[in-house]
């Protein structure tokens, strides 16, 4: 009981050190910053089958932190095999567009988010990465301008994740904090099992980050949804929990997908835990490949099964790859 009492005390020392507001982080003073310190800022967004949102945050964010306040350098958008007018929408809203299969492509391509993720450190130059997803709704720039405030402001940090009032689609208009459902059933425990260092993160599957370019062209990169959760991890592994820091954001809202779908993405976070889990014997081999097998029912009502490959891939650091080209 001792020890637990001492562990809840860390964590919420953690909590009041590593967290801040996006209100603390003015895009003036973060320009001021960045000038001070020679660094460059590139925004990537992944996106597949977004034209309905894609314009809107493109166009937000070249309006509000490219064209009024500059302090993004690159705001980049990595098509993952969109098959409607993703790439030209973005493209209009003032983003460089690059088609994930076409980066790299003697090195092939597989699809997901985090192989976009990882393509993206091919073709982008900024020392400071924010990650922002496609899908918003409900959302504004300051996102961007919240995540960079402790990048420029300690350099000790090397990952900063944001965290938000997630807004829901109830009859009674009811928001939380929580995560996602597959953060509260999956990501949470977890980490509350196994890596109990990182329960004051609020929202550790959170699709708005921020990282130092060295950090993640230091990592493995998983090419699908695990890419979150390994980066968060593996950070924390190899630098300890005070150089990771996060941000709430405010309000976010963004397209729900299927349960079906969300029990692919908890497959991938399993499998990034296992590879990571802390107690993992050495030599110990994940699988190699990986199915998901889920129930329908056929128009005739009958239950049909279902079979889905559960990406496993990680891709290697990037800048390891960069010196094997």
């Amino acid at each position: 009981m001792e020890a637990g009492r001492l562990a809840d005390e860390d964590i919420a020392a953690w909590f009041g050190r590593r967290t801040s507001r996006w209100q603390d982080w003015s895009p003036e003073k973060l320009l001021a910053a960045k000038q001070q310190l020679g660094v460059t800022i590139s925004v990537v967004i992944p996106a597949k089958n977004e034209q309905r949102t894609v314009a809107s945050v493109v166009g937000a964010i070249a309006r509000s932190l490219v064209d009024d306040i500059p302090l993004v350098d690159e705001l980049v958008v990595i098509d993952s095999d969109s098959t409607d007018a993703t790439a030209t929408t973005a493209a209009d809203a003032g983003a460089v567009v690059y088609r994930a299969a076409d980066v790299a492509p003697a090195a092939g391509s597989f699809p997901g988010k985090g192989e976009a993720l990882w393509k993206s450190l091919l073709v982008t130059k900024g020392d400071l990465l924010v990650f922002v997803d496609a899908d918003l709704t409900q959302w504004g720039p300051h996102f961007v301008s919240g995540l960079l405030g402790p990048l420029l402001a300690d350099e000790q940090i090397r990952l900063v994740k944001g965290f938000y009032t997630r807004m829901r689609t109830e009859s009674d208009g009811s928001t939380s904090t929580e995560g996602g459902r597959v953060t509260e059933l999956v990501a949470r425990p977890l980490i509350s099992l196994w890596w109990p260092e990182l329960a004051a993160v609020v929202q550790p599957l959170a699709g708005e980050w921020a990282a130092r370019r060295s950090l993640m062209e230091s990592l493995s990169i998983p090419v699908g949804y695990g890419v979150e959760l390994a980066t968060l991890m593996d950070t924390v592994s190899g630098y300890g929990l005070d150089a990771v820091a996060q941000v709430d954001l405010g309000t976010r809202a963004h397209r729900h997908q299927a349960n079906h779908d969300l029990a692919l993405m908890a497959a991938e976070l399993l499998m990034v835990a296992e590879r990571r889990r802390p107690d993992r014997r050495p030599g110990q081999l994940a699988p190699a490949t990986v199915g998901l097998h889920q129930f329908v029912r056929d128009d005739d009502g009958q239950a049909r099964q279902v079979s889905r490959p559960v990406p496993v891939t990680e891709r290697p650091p990037a800048a390891l790859f960069r010196a094997d080209e």
